[in-house]
């Protein structure tokens, strides 16, 4: 991995990652991931802008989840990672992070699939945090399917759509009556919400479906003060594409961006600190891509 410290032409930030030899089996983790992702581990600095927030993060335990923690941690959050329990030892080194930190880590695994399991990590928040001030959704599921439709099963389109879309419907709404004015729902949408890709086209309905629920409820909540936002990632290198992906398509994950790479978790995190803090106290209903310039809108 390239030293992004020395670097600032974003073309050449980070190199184009390198793919294992075979494909992971979903949901993936990063130790068996051959070029590991950078989650801001030796680059994010916090300033206190969440100091003394309690933040709920799906998917927490790798990818975009794990930074988004460690951003939030350093930050002055206390923080919650629900996440499948195959996806313990990535959990593990999330807390990790967290803690060292200096702030507080809950594990929470469980399906969310499961409505059951959804009220178990608001329980939970409760209990072990005391409360809840930001709900990030951002747990996902995705199968490529190369010949289209006609390869996605009756299955495949369930899971992917009570992963992505009933699990942040039940989570928001459980979390709802908990949430004070100054309180924050931050939605993980997708480039794919507007430019959809054949092989990913159930993925795609569901980012399509968060972008629209982030702007529904952001107009319905905002009396309340409660802000809900969604940030939308292009292609960036979590274990869900070597897992979910063909080798050469997770090889060559990114190329076609203008910025000609694929991004990193680090360099998304920020776009979460960005809606979680008082800075964007005016803004709600927003979808922000950070997509290596494609656009969406």
């Amino acid at each position: 991995m390239t030293d992004q410290t020395q670097k600032t032409d974003p073309t050449e930030q980070y190199d184009q990652p390198e793919n294992t030899d075979e494909q992971q089996a979903p949901p993936g983790l990063t130790e068996d991931m051959q070029d590991k992702p950078d989650h801001g581990e030796d680059s994010y600095r916090g300033s206190d802008r969440l100091t003394g927030k309690r933040a709920v993060i799906t998917g927490g335990d790798s990818g975009i989840g794990r930074a988004v923690a460690l951003a939030f941690a350093r930050e002055g959050a206390d923080v919650l990672i629900s996440y499948l329990e195959e996806e313990e030892t990535d959990a593990d080194e999330t807390v990790r992070l967290i803690e060292d930190a200096g702030r507080k880590a809950v594990k929470c695994p469980g399906d969310i699939r499961e409505e059951e399991t959804c009220q178990k990590v608001i329980d939970t928040a409760l209990s072990e945090l005391g409360g809840i001030d930001i709900l990030v959704n951002n747990a996902a599921y995705q199968m490529a399917q190369m010949g289209g439709i006609e390869d996605i099963s009756t299955e495949q389109f369930d899971r992917v759509m009570k992963t992505n879309l009933y699990a942040m419907f039940w989570l928001t709404k459980k979390a709802l009556p908990h949430l004070d004015a100054g309180s924050t729902i931050i939605n993980t949408a997708s480039v794919q919400a507007v430019d959809p890709s054949p092989e990913l086209l159930d993925y795609a309905t569901t980012k399509a479906g968060i972008h629209n629920f982030t702007r529904g409820l952001a107009a319905q909540l905002a009396e309340k003060g409660i802000r809900v936002n969604a940030v939308a990632p292009g292609p960036i290198w979590t274990p869900l594409i070597p897992a979910t992906m063909p080798v050469e398509r997770a090889e060559s994950h990114g190329e076609s961006a203008p910025l000609g790479r694929a991004g990193q978790p680090a360099e998304v995190a920020p776009a979460y600190v960005f809606f979680a803090s008082q800075e964007s106290s005016y803004t709600t209903g927003e979808m922000l891509g950070v997509t290596g310039g494609k656009p969406v809108s």
